[in-house]
């Protein structure tokens, strides 16, 4: 078969099929050749990357001393016949682990998460934090901060990396003596 016995149909979808190949083959190439070592596009990705002027670093828990930490905190208030909510927060007051103990109230969750979040946002317990309550009333509106005793930041440095925050036990007091009890499983 020549092209000038194709129908116009077939010219036009054999035309469209070769530019397909063709753009596909083009597009390969520009992809291999901007992923060889060595050209001016990698070079420059490797300068701003070795550079470290726009990159930060920070210091956290691992999941598996997170979890150390909130079972050390929930064993301590199970000797004392006490049932708690554990959270453990990273840096930013994002949940890295949540446990429920048996028989724990159910706002126990929220208030641990809160308790947490407090700590590590002010680095300092929270019992510390109950007490400027008086000199500045406004901070209870902050959202997702909760005033009560029951939350102990971990610190690496000086600086907060994270918070275990206990609730559920009858007193702030215990709650924040379960809270200490996690942060001292971490050695720090």
């Amino acid at each position: 078969m020549t092209i000038a016995t194709m129908s116009v149909r077939t010219r036009v979808l054999t035309g469209a099929a070769v530019a397909a190949v063709v753009g596909a083959a083009t597009v390969g190439a520009v992809s291999a050749s901007a992923e060889q070592p060595g050209t001016a596009a990698t070079a420059a990705a490797a300068r701003t990357g070795t550079a470290g002027q726009n990159l930060t670093q920070s210091t956290g828990l691992t999941i598996e001393a997170a979890t150390r930490a909130a079972q050390a905190a929930l064993a301590a208030a199970g000797k004392s016949g006490q049932h708690v909510s554990v959270a453990v927060v990273d840096r930013d007051g994002i949940t890295r682990v949540l446990l429920k103990g048996d028989g724990a109230g159910p706002q126990s969750v929220e208030s641990a998460e809160r308790k947490a979040f407090t700590a590590v946002s002010w680095n300092a317990p929270t019992s510390e934090l109950a007490k400027r309550l008086a000199q500045t009333p406004g901070l209870k509106d902050i959202p997702g901060t909760l005033f009560l005793s029951g939350g102990a930041p971990v610190q690496a440095k000086g600086a907060p990396i994270a918070a275990v925050g206990v609730a559920g036990a009858p007193s702030g007091d215990l709650d924040e003596q379960f809270a200490q009890a996690g942060v001292a499983s971490l050695g720090g």
